[in-house]
C-alpha cells in the first residue's frame, strides 16, 4: 500500500528519521510504536506530506509521491487524524464533515453558484455519505453540535470521521485512544477492526500498549529515528532490543 525507501529526515543536525524502509500491506492493521521522541510523528508527517524528506523516496500503491504535496495525496486515498483533533472548532460535526468532503464528489465553482442540478446531486450524496459516517461513529444524534463544545473522546471520533469523508485507501490514526476511557478505548478498537473489515488499511501511533498488541496485525518499533524491530506482537514484546529501548535494560538483566 505504501513505501519508504531509505527516507531521511534531519532537523538541523538532529537526525529525527534514520533510513526508514517501512512497508504497510494492504488490508492490514500495523502499529507503529516506540518511546517518546523517537520520530513517530515525524515519520507520519512525512508519510502524509507535511513535511518533506531530507532524502529518500515515499510510494503510494507503487507510485512516486515524495514531491506530492499533502492535499494531492489525500485526493489518492492517503488520510490521517491528528494528536490534537484539526477541525473548524465553531462548526458543528456536520459542517466539518461536508467541509472535508470536497473531494468526493468534485464540485465545481460555477454549479455552487447557479445551484444546478448537478450541484443538487452532489450535495445530496455528501449528506447521505456524511450520515452514513456519523451513523457508524455513533455521532448520528450529534451531527448540529458545536465541535468545541464535545468531551474529549467524541472529538477524537470527529478526528476520524473527517478523514473518513475523504475515503481513504490508507488511514494513518496518531494516538487515537489517547485519553479515552477505558469504555471508550473498548469503542475505538471495534471501530479500527469494523474499517479494516471495510477495506481501509490502518496504520497507528498508541502508548497503550495493551490495545495495541490486541488490534495490530505487525508492529515496527523505532528509537531515535531507526527501525529496531518489525514482526508479529508477540515477537515484538519478546525483542531484547525494543525491552531495552522502553525500559533502558537488556531482557536477561535482573
Amino acid at each position: 500500500m505504501i513505501e519508504t525507501r531509505e527516507l531521511t529526515k534531519y532537523f538541523g543536525g538532529l537526525c529525527a528519521i534514520n533510513n526508514l524502509n517501512l512497508k504497510v500491506n494492504p488490508g492490514e492493521i500495523l502499529g507503529l510504536i516506540g518511546p517518546n521522541g523517537t520520530g513517530k510523528t515525524t515519520a507520519f508527517n512525512l508519510l502524509t506530506g507535511f513535511i518533506r524528506p531530507t532524502s529518500g523516496r515515499i510510494l503510494f500503491e507503487g507510485r512516486d509521491i515524495t514531491d506530492k504535496s499533502a492535499h494531492a495525496r489525500v485526493k489518492l486515498g492517503l488520510a490521517r487524524t491528528f494528536q490534537l483533533v484539526r477541525s473548524f472548532p465553531d462548526f458543528t460535526i456536520k459542517r466539518n464533515m461536508v467541509a472535508a468532503s470536497f473531494l468526493h464528489p468534485k464540485i465545481g465553482f460555477w454549479e455552487a453558484i447557479f445551484y444546478t442540478p448537478q450541484y443538487r446531486r452532489k450535495e445530496k450524496q455528501i449528506a447521505e455519505e456524511t450520515g452514513t459516517i456519523l451513523q457508524f461513529l455513533g455521532l448520528d444524534s450529534l451531527e448540529n453540535e458545536i465541535v468545541r463544545n464535545l468531551p474529549h473522546g467524541y472529538q477524537i471520533m470527529v478526528g476520524i470521521a473527517i478523514a473518513l469523508a475523504t475515503k481513504p485507501k490508507l488511514l494513518l490514526l496518531d494516538e487515537p485512544l489517547a485519553g479515552l476511557s477505558p469504555a471508550e478505548v473498548s469503542r475505538a478498537l471495534e471501530i479500527i477492526r469494523e474499517l479494516r473489515r471495510r477495506g481501509t488499511t490502518i496504520m497507528l501511533i498508541e502508548h497503550n500498549m495493551a490495545a495495541v498488541m490486541n488490534v495490530c496485525d505487525r508492529l515496527v518499533v523505532l528509537n531515535f529515528g531507526t527501525e529496531i524491530a518489525n514482526g508479529s506482537p508477540d515477537d515484538v514484546s519478546h525483542n531484547k532490543d525494543v525491552i531495552q529501548a522502553y525500559l533502558g535494560v537488556r531482557k536477561n538483566a535482573a
